[in-house]
């Protein structure tokens, strides 16, 4: 059986980032991704042709809103702060956070990339909330030591960030090997 990952996305500030984590799945043997697009997020049709299965907003009958429905966890990259607040409230009222709510539930990976900054003390409660109960924040900070040059690059480093949560294998970017300063991996 392939190894089921869920992409949610539920931000509009930048979906390049939810773009380039698709696009890096397609590229892994063995990875089956799942996506969400919320209602209120980016126009879906550049997503959905990069997934391999694609669900509506609306539908809370869907596979991976049941924890019988086995996947390696689920990523939101954007995630929107009032995706994030709902997520931490357990307010389960579309398909991105019933997914992430059984992620949680069942005690597998939930990485949210947060699109907006700054946080407010009520944004730093409800990251702390689901950081407490098993999920990761993996705010889209842009490393250096890789030498980018585009935002390409930029956006395959913080994917390959991502996929580093899961366990997968990727070559999204050039790995730190130490050295000081001036020493790129």
């Amino acid at each position: 059986m392939a190894s089921r990952l869920i992409v949610g996305v539920s931000g509009t500030r930048g979906p390049g980032l939810g773009l380039a984590v698709l696009r890096a799945l397609r590229g892994i043997p063995g990875v089956e991704s799942h996506l969400v697009v919320a209602a209120a997020g980016p126009d879906p049709g550049d997503f959905a042709t990069l997934a391999d299965v694609t669900y509506p907003p609306g539908d809370l009958g869907a596979a991976i809103s049941s924890g019988s429905f086995r996947t390696a966890g689920m990523v939101i990259a954007p995630c929107s702060l009032a995706t994030v607040a709902a997520i931490a409230a357990g307010n389960s009222a579309d398909l991105v956070t019933r997914a992430a709510d059984v992620c949680l539930k069942e005690r597998r990976p939930l990485v949210l990339v947060p699109d907006e900054s700054p946080w407010s003390r009520a944004d730093l409660q409800h990251l702390e909330t689901i950081t407490l109960a098993g999920g990761t924040i993996l705010p889209p900070v842009p490393a250096f030591y890789h030498r980018p040059e585009t935002t390409g690059d930029l956006l395959r480093h913080t994917a390959g960030k991502i996929l580093d949560q899961f366990g997968l294998d990727h070559d999204l970017f050039a790995r730190w090997a130490g050295g000081g300063a001036d020493a790129a991996g």
